[in-house]
């Protein structure tokens, strides 16, 4: 079974984790890293912009974001607009797909299934939407979903809501999906009447989830791949 390289960022402003990420998975594609990589994050709050982000999906203007404290940044990763903010998960898998299946489409998949086996772990039933990428719940969208892919190597991600506050996705038309319900996983465990995971726990299922879904071995990154973060920089 191969590895899946496990590395923490904790809280990252997101110009040195898309710069970081970007190097890992340069590093991946040269094979200089010869394993799958799972990077975990937190950014204070950011709006980024998917190749199809759609007129009209960003609700505020530049101005005003910049007056809020909310950056803007206009990305290279498939999908609309999305949000990041403080206790939204953010998880960046770097994978190259030569070791698995050389399909974008059933990736998504693999990254869907993912994030829906970590929210059964904590015990809050989560699934698909026709025709709509991301994990939901009721009607509900939990997780976006934008991936980008260079070689068969892939970078961007997945973020899951967890305990954010959802104050930031007032900017925009989240995903271009008009009238979308955003939710987070404490706020559906208490529709469920149940004890909310904390963050760390959440992190800890959705590190499961990957290395179950695309049966690979969970350990942690090397100290030499940690060492690398400290070149771009942190917040």
């Amino acid at each position: 079974m191969s590895d899946l390289w496990v590395l923490d960022l904790g809280i990252l402003d997101y110009d040195a984790a898309y710069t970081f990420q970007r190097d890992v998975a340069r590093r991946r594609i040269s094979c200089d890293i010869t394993e799958d990589v799972l990077l975990l994050v937190q950014h204070p709050a950011v709006v980024t912009l998917g190749r199809s982000t759609k007129p009209g999906s960003l609700l505020s203007t530049t101005e005003f974001l910049d007056a809020e404290g909310v950056q803007l940044r206009d990305v290279e990763r498939g999908g609309d607009i999305t949000v990041h903010e403080p206790g939204q998960l953010v998880a960046y898998p770097i994978i190259d797909l030569k070791r698995h299946t050389k399909d974008l489409h059933w990736y998504l998949r693999q990254v869907e299934a993912s994030v829906i086996f970590a929210l059964a772990l904590v015990g809050i039933d989560a699934g698909r939407s026709a025709g709509q990428t991301g994990v939901w719940r009721d009607g509900r969208k939990l997780a976006s979903i934008g991936v980008h892919a260079r070689e068969w190597v892939t970078w961007h991600g997945v973020a899951l809501n967890v305990e954010n506050d959802l104050t930031t996705f007032a900017h925009v038309v989240p995903c271009g999906i008009q009238s979308v319900e955003m939710t987070t996983v404490v706020r559906e465990a208490k529709r469920l009447s149940r004890s909310a995971p904390t963050f760390g726990e959440m992190r800890d299922a959705v590190i499961t989830g990957f290395g179950e879904v695309f049966g690979l071995q969970v350990t942690s990154a090397p100290d030499w791949i940690g060492a690398l973060r400290e070149a771009h920089g942190s917040s």
